[in-house]
């Protein structure tokens, strides 16, 4: 197993770790909760880096690097349907369109088209992220001045998450569309 997969493999091993801190009435469990959720979200960048740079891309990492990153943000967001920080409708909404976009491109591989990430689904994902930060912090520093920003980018992820997923459809169809064209 090359270093990139090995990062990959490091980040999913951290997701029951930092689950463990938010779900333990411990002193400072949620600092170190977010700590370790931020030094899982950056291994993301690292492998894909090493993944790059060394020509390290296999297989194995095509399905465990997206499988680990949505894991750790359905684990987080999970938990905070749990304590009550963010409704479930939108967590479903949101793993909804993961399911259906790995799902499309499962049977886009199928017909060997591939559907490369796009800027939506990466700003996506970073908007994700930075919404899970806002929910550790309980919206610090936005509530010394009684902005509740953690609600503003809840629904600013439920946009951005719903329109990648109608980005992923369209890049789809077209990919089809332009399959059959070619074999015509």
């Amino acid at each position: 197993m090359n270093i990139a997969n090995k990062i990959t493999v490091i980040r999913i091993i951290l997701i029951p770790i930092f689950m463990f801190f938010m779900l333990t009435d411990i002193t400072y469990n949620m600092e170190v909760a977010l700590i370790i959720f931020l030094i899982a979200s950056l291994t993301d960048k690292l492998d894909g880096y090493y993944a790059r740079k060394y020509n390290l891309i296999t297989d194995l990492g095509k399905f465990l690097d997206p499988l680990a990153d949505k894991l750790l943000v359905t684990a987080a967001f999970l938990i905070f349907i749990e304590l009550g920080r963010i409704r479930a409708w939108i967590v479903f909404v949101i793993l909804a369109r993961e399911f259906a976009v790995t799902g499309l491109r499962g049977i886009a591989a199928n017909r060997n088209i591939v559907i490369a990430a796009s800027y939506y689904g990466k700003l996506k994902t970073v908007i994700q992220i930075v919404t899970l930060v806002i929910l550790f912090l309980e919206n610090y520093p936005f509530t010394l001045i009684n902005l509740p920003m953690d609600i503003i980018l809840i629904y600013i992820t439920l946009f951005i998450t719903i329109a990648s997923g109608i980005d992923y459809f369209i890049k789809y169809f077209k990919a089809i569309e332009k399959n059959n064209n070619t074999k015509n």
